[in-house]
């Protein structure tokens, strides 16, 4: 008798299941309901409840069953949208750029050419980087050109878009990040013992990233490492320029004069330590870094998303 009241119960378990699963479906859709309208308002509640996987697929079926419909081109608009929220990078700016190829004329195409830099502004940022401080700026710089490339297209082609003002701020964020990574590299080279690529670093920055914060710190690495090669002609250039513009570098003195051994790591390593190239003698030398002082970005927050994107 016991048996065969479980039996019953789970035969009445099973339809209930049934029942409560033909109410709505897997993509949030009611079931029997798979218009073009349908699709679309399923995907914008999945998109305000940040749902961002159901979203991206029933934004992708509605443009896979109404390719031509109402909907189709917000869906692929809102689709990028979703892949960037999703951490899918590279799937919103594949999906932005067939938006671009389609839809050149578009209305809202400058849309398409900003979420490319965002999706490429946030591609080296892993894991760890969304929760922990990160310092960017030693990181590989591909996707910080790439990004930067992006938004100047849209600033060539669209100057009057509404996203132009945050892309030009990404831009010049941008250039400070490339322009210090230049740094990390010339410290690096310090650090090796490889001075004149310490120095060709510094001058890379002077020439190609003027006006920014890294300026300064490349002007010193060109003094440091031009001592070190004894090059006083090219030092006492790169020493006059960094005078003039920057006399509160903490590579000076108080009295002025060019504290060389500011930079710890330059000079007066051990034998056993060029020999190795410091693999067997481990040390921390102190770089040429004056972010606190010339850079006003240094441990600011990541500038913020536009309203209507948040």
């Amino acid at each position: 008798m016991q048996a065969w009241k479980t039996l019953w119960l789970a035969f009445f378990a099973a339809i209930l299941v049934a029942c409560a699963s033909t109410d709505e479906s897997e993509e949030g859709l009611p079931t029997g309901n798979r218009t073009e309208q349908a699709f679309y308002e399923a995907a914008q509640r999945q998109l305000r409840s940040s749902q961002w996987d159901l979203a991206i697929k029933n934004l992708r079926a509605l443009e896979d069953n109404f390719p031509f419909g109402n909907y189709a081109e917000q869906a692929q608009l809102e689709l990028i949208y979703a892949y960037y929220r999703n951490y899918e990078n590279d799937a919103a700016i594949a999906a932005a750029d067939r938006f671009i190829r389609l839809h050149p004329q578009h209305r809202n195409v400058d849309y398409a050419y900003y979420m490319k830099g965002l999706a490429s502004f946030t591609e080296g940022a892993g894991l760890f980087e969304r929760f922990l401080p990160t310092d960017m700026t030693s990181r590989d710089p591909g996707s910080a050109r790439e990004s930067f490339a992006y938004f100047a297209q849209l600033m060539a082609r669209y100057p009057e878009s509404r996203y132009a003002p945050d892309a030009q701020k990404r831009m010049i964020h941008l250039r400070n990040l490339l322009a210090r990574y230049e740094i990390h590299v010339a410290n690096y080279y310090f650090k090796r013992g490889a001075y004149l690529a310490a120095a060709n670093r510094g001058r890379y920055v002077v020439e190609n990233f003027q006006q920014t914060p890294a300026v300064p710190d490349a002007l010193a690495a060109m003094v440091q490492g031009y001592h070190l090669l004894e090059m006083p002609e090219l030092e006492g250039n790169a020493l006059t320029v960094l005078r003039a513009n920057y006399p509160n570098h903490p590579a000076f003195r108080a009295d002025g004069s060019f504290n060389y051994n500011y930079y710890k790591g330059a000079s007066g390593r051990s034998f056993i330590h060029r020999v190795t190239l410091g693999l067997f003698e481990k040390s921390d030398p102190r770089g040429f870094d004056s972010r606190e002082l010339y850079n006003a970005e240094y441990n600011r927050d990541e500038a913020p998303l536009p309203p209507e994107l948040i």
